[in-house]
């Protein structure tokens, strides 16, 4: 994605990446374990923002419960 990725919405091929974690529904939302992830790519010039889901891990998700 580095050289490729160009703003659908104006153009723009300079962006910057970012990541977020979300707690889903059931045991993870009472337990607030984040276990979806997310990486965001956005536009510089429109602000114009993409979602891409990332792998979590098991080991992960058991660190974030202990450490909440």
């Amino acid at each position: 994605m580095e050289n490729t990725w160009v703003c659908p919405k104006c153009g723009n091929r300079s962006y910057e990446t970012d990541q977020f974690a979300a707690t889903g529904g059931g045991l993870s939302k009472i337990f607030d374990v984040q276990n979806k992830k997310f990486t965001t790519v956005t536009c510089t010039q429109c602000k114009f923002i993409e979602l891409y889901k990332t792998e979590t891990s098991l080991l992960g998700n058991i660190f974030d419960l202990f450490t909440n």
